[in-house]
């Protein structure tokens, strides 16, 4: 007993004694980042002094801002990790990648089940999110498993590559999988197939708002199909899902972001016995993202931004209110909440005069007057402030008995 004892004594004391020198070559890059929860100690006697509970407060302290400037001066995040594009402030915070601006726009036709993309700068982290990004480890980390049996002869793209090339090479590396860590390049041939619980719901064949006619079926129908990221448009009175629309998702230009900060609903329709669980969907072109559930609330606060590329061919901003239903039956749809239709080309139109212009102050860049089409509230002001062309919308939800909601447009240039 006395003999184990001393045996532990010794080896704890060896242990704390140990100085074991970080891996080198592709492997110091894994070990910086998973040692980065705590600041690097320029004297020994720090680290030995000081507890690792307080160094990790103390590298927490910093600030999430402060620690994804950290991360971008680490060597494999200083390009982008699918075209190599120096210095980018875009990150898929599910993968745990750091990607340009033109890659962004097609990690988000994904859908934000396989990558939700945020802005280093323009969104406001959080230190669980940064947490969980340092624990992915990195560009260098990924790639080494996303493209661990990248075929001799596929080029990945460049930063002056084309949009369909970088497309087909981000859906391959990360839709479909077929060159992950562990798996043969021809066991991943065909694309992977959803599961019911990563798609997000859409209702069949929703009414377009400029229809004078709906069915009363139209107007409180339950969701019938999933909702699919890669969703085409047709100029008809449905939207249809086709290979051919899910081929073409993300290969298209993009002219700018605007950030969606979707605020709260008012009195809106009853779906369970006396409330709702409300979410809600924005779709612009092939994206689509949603906000949090709220549950059991009509007058819910969500507050929380969101955000998609602009297209070239600018469409409109699709708003659906949905309610969340819980079934252990995975197929089962969501219940229809009301949805709306936004023009946001006035705003694009006043974000771009505005970068053309020399205009310092604050001021009003034009508005939407509200009327029967739009189904405004009030008219939707467009106002510059603070360098930032932002407009506030309140809208009546179409295709259900009632409900409103509020939100808050931003576009953003493409330089950001």
């Amino acid at each position: 007993m006395i003999r184990s004892s001393i045996w532990k004594l010794e080896m704890s004391t060896q242990y704390e004694k140990s100085d074991p020198t970080p891996p080198t070559g592709s492997r110091s890059c894994l070990y910086d980042l998973l040692c980065s929860d705590t600041p690097r100690w320029d004297r020994p006697s720090d680290a030995d002094t000081t507890s690792w509970l307080l160094r990790k407060e103390t590298w927490r302290s910093f600030g999430p801002q402060a620690r994804l400037e950290r991360m971008l001066e680490d060597t494999g995040n200083r390009v982008c990790a699918d075209c190599g594009s120096p210095d980018p402030k875009w990150v898929s915070l599910s993968i745990g990648v750091f990607i340009c601006i033109k890659c962004s726009g097609v990690h988000r036709s994904l859908g934000s089940h396989i990558s939700k993309v945020l802005s280093v700068k323009l969104d406001e982290w959080t230190e669980d999110q940064v947490d969980g990004l340092v624990n992915l480890g990195g560009n260098i980390v990924v790639n080494n498993k996303y493209e661990a049996f990248l075929p001799n002869n596929l080029k990945k793209p460049r930063p002056d590559s084309s949009i369909e090339e970088r497309s087909d090479f981000i859906k391959r590396k990360y839709e479909m999988q077929q060159f992950l860590e562990g798996e043969q390049t021809s066991c991943r041939l065909q694309p992977h197939h959803r599961t019911p619980s990563s798609t997000l719901p859409l209702p069949p064949g929703y009414p377009l708002l400029n229809e004078k006619k709906h069915s009363e079926k139209q107007s409180r129908h339950r969701i019938g199909n999933r909702f699919r990221n890669s969703w085409g448009r047709k100029d008809s009175d449905h939207l249809k899902i086709s290979k051919k629309s899910n081929s073409l998702a993300g290969m298209v230009e993009f002219v700018g972001l605007i950030k969606v900060n979707v605020v709260k609903g008012t009195n809106l329709a009853v779906r369970d016995m006396l409330s709702s669980d409300p979410y809600v969907i924005l779709a612009l072109g092939h994206q689509s993202v949603k906000t949090r559930v709220i549950k059991n609330n009509l007058n819910p606060v969500w507050n929380e931004s969101l955000m998609l590329s602009i297209p070239e061919n600018i469409p409109p901003l699709r708003v659906f209110c949905m309610q969340i239903v819980y079934d252990k039956d995975t197929f089962t749809t969501d219940d229809f909440m009301g949805d709306a239709e936004i023009d946001i080309q006035p705003l694009v139109a006043a974000a771009k005069a505005y970068e053309k212009s020399k205009i310092q102050e604050s001021m009003q860049l034009g508005k939407c007057v509200a009327n029967r089409d739009n189904n405004f509230l009030k008219d939707g002001i467009i106002n510059l402030a603070d360098g930032k062309v932002k407009q506030e919308i309140s809208f009546r939800l179409q295709n259900v008995e009632r409900g409103t909601l509020e939100i808050e447009l931003e576009c953003v240039p493409l330089t950001q």
